[in-house]
C-alpha cells in the first residue's frame, strides 16, 4: 500500500460511532505499516488535554456560548501546532472531531456567529486543510439512547434533543456543501459494515 500523507476527520454527534471507528481504522492503518497521527478534538496534545478536561469535566458549570467556543478554538491552536503540522502531509492524520464541530455545536447549536469562528480557524490552520470528512450519521433518538448507557456523561451528554438536531442539521448541511469531500456513513448499520466501507474509501485516499 503506497502511503501518502492525508487529514481524515471523523464527524457526528455523541454516540454516532466516530470515536469507534477513528480509533479502529488507526489500528488497521498501523497493522498495514502506515504511518499515522491519532488525535481527537477538543484534546490531541498535552496543553489541548488540559483545556479538554476543563471544558467537559466541569459537567456542571455553564459557559457563555463565546467563551465556550474561544475555549475549543484555543485547545485547537494547540493541538494544530504540537499534532497535526509537524505532520501534515507526511502522515496519515486521523482526527476524532474538527473544524466542523465547532461550527455544527456553537454555531448551529449555541448561535455563535460563523464568522468569529471562520476567522479564528483560518488563523490557526493557514493553508493546511482536511482531505477527506467521514460524518457519522445517526438518528437523533438513538444519539440519547446511546448516551444514556454511559457511565460518565459531560456537558455535551446533557443538552436537550432539540439542540443535538440542530447540531445534527449543521453537519448535513455543512457536508452537503463540498460532496466531493465528504461521506455520510450510515451507523444504524453494522459496525463491520460501516468500517468496510471506511477503510475502501481511505484506501482510494492514501493510494492517490
Amino acid at each position: 500500500m503506497h502511503k501518502t500523507g492525508t487529514f481524515i476527520v471523523f464527524e457526528g454527534i455523541e454516540g454516532s460511532g466516530k470515536s469507534t471507528h477513528s480509533s479502529y481504522l488507526v489500528k488497521k492503518l498501523k497493522l498495514l505499516k502506515v504511518p499515522c497521527v491519532y488525535l481527537r478534538e477538543p484534546g490531541g496534545s498535552k496543553e489541548a488535554e488540559r483545556i479538554r478536561n476543563f471544558l467537559l469535566k466541569n459537567s456542571n458549570k455553564k459557559f457563555d456560548s463565546l467563551t465556550d467556543t474561544l475555549l475549543y478554538l484555543a485547545a485547537r491552536n494547540e493541538n494544530f501546532l504540537n499534532k497535526i503540522k509537524p505532520f501534515y502531509k507526511k502522515k496519515v492524520i486521523i482526527c476524532d472531531r474538527f473544524i466542523d464541530s465547532t461550527i455544527a455545536y456553537q454555531h448551529y447549536g449555541l448561535g455563535v456567529k460563523k464568522k468569529i469562528i471562520n476567522l479564528i480557524n483560518r488563523e490557526i490552520m493557514g493553508t493546511t486543510k482536511v482531505d477527506y470528512t467521514f460524518l457519522m450519521y445517526l438518528n437523533v433518538d438513538k444519539s440519547i439512547s446511546r448516551i444514556s448507557d454511559r457511565k460518565k456523561l459531560n456537558r455535551y451528554d446533557k443538552f436537550k434533543k432539540s439542540f443535538y438536531k440542530k447540531v445534527q442539521n449543521g453537519f448535513l448541511k455543512i457536508s452537503n456543501k463540498n460532496k466531493s469531500k465528504y461521506m455520510v456513513i450510515d451507523s444504524s448499520k453494522k459496525f463491520e459494515t460501516n468500517q468496510t466501507i471506511i477503510f475502501n474509501q481511505v484506501k482510494k485516499l492514501i493510494n492517490k
